[in-house]
């Protein structure tokens, strides 16, 4: 595993330390957050204030660990913290290399984190973050209901990009009718692919492929999803096929809201 340095490490503490306090933790809600997270309650076992505990850790504990934690924390902030990048100027740029830090260990040992990160970062919404978070806890704890979250998930985002754009939703829309009018919002048809473009035939393909991502999502879900009663001997998919279920929601949403922020730049 690649190895913080003093810099790197003095970068996570400046970002979370504020002058003895760590992001918005009470000491009982640091302790039992850092429990969770590596095993150790931190103003407990150090009897110090929350900063100084923290950066006791740091200095003590080995690598895996403190990228552990760093790693937990800079997610907490980005769902509970992230109006202090808009507040200052000097956090927004700092969280920016923390995040950059943490994805160099991410793409050794967590891709799909790291992908997850790229959407969770554009997206304004704390609820859309949290999505995310939940979806890749809910792979390994309930990959069942991760396939739910999944198909939410994508609905979010075609919804946000909607009425972004002022379209009216009809209640009856099903995923499959929300993506395609996404898509066809985005000009992202294959029929919007001229003939006379490189590759003209993969391109097709790829978008083609598009809709079956999320209408076999849906399709997951209605068999094995969160929203329907099961039977006493129902048995759950597998962390496999949540994952399957989640990376194609990632993908999916990253690809749409990319689309979507390249047009709107371009008016």
């Amino acid at each position: 595993m690649p190895q913080l340095t003093n810099i790197e490490k003095g970068a996570f503490l400046r970002l979370f330390n504020d002058g003895g306090y760590v992001l918005d933790f009470s000491t009982n809600d640091f302790d039992n957050f850092t429990l969770d997270s590596v095993g150790v309650a931190l103003c407990h076992h150090y009897g110090l204030s929350k900063g100084k505990s923290l950066t006791a850790y740091a200095n003590e504990a080995e690598a895996s660990k403190v990228v552990k934690l760093f790693t937990d924390l800079l997610a907490h902030f980005e769902i509970h913290c992230t109006s202090r990048c808009e507040r200052d100027e000097d956090i927004a740029k700092l969280y920016a290399r923390c995040r950059a830090i943490i994805d160099r260990f991410s793409n050794v040992a967590v891709p799909l984190a790291g992908s997850a990160h790229t959407v969770a970062k554009k997206f304004s919404s704390d609820y859309m973050s949290a999505q995310i978070k939940l979806m890749l806890e809910m792979t390994t704890q309930n990959p069942t209901e991760a396939i739910g979250k999944a198909k939410e998930f994508a609905e979010s985002c075609c919804r946000t990009i909607l009425e972004a754009h002022s379209v009216s939703i009809d209640k009856i829309w099903d995923m499959g009718k929300l993506v395609g009018e996404t898509v066809k919002l985005l000009c992202l048809t294959p029929q919007d692919i001229p003939d006379t473009s490189k590759e003209a035939a993969a391109i097709r393909r790829l978008l083609g492929n598009l809709r079956e991502i999320v209408s076999n999502m849906a399709t997951i879900r209605n068999s094995y999803g969160s929203g329907h009663g099961k039977s006493a001997n129902y048995r759950g998919l597998e962390k496999r096929h949540a994952q399957l279920a989640v990376g194609s929601s990632i993908t999916l949403v990253q690809f749409l809201w990319d689309s979507h922020e390249t047009q709107s730049q371009r008016r």
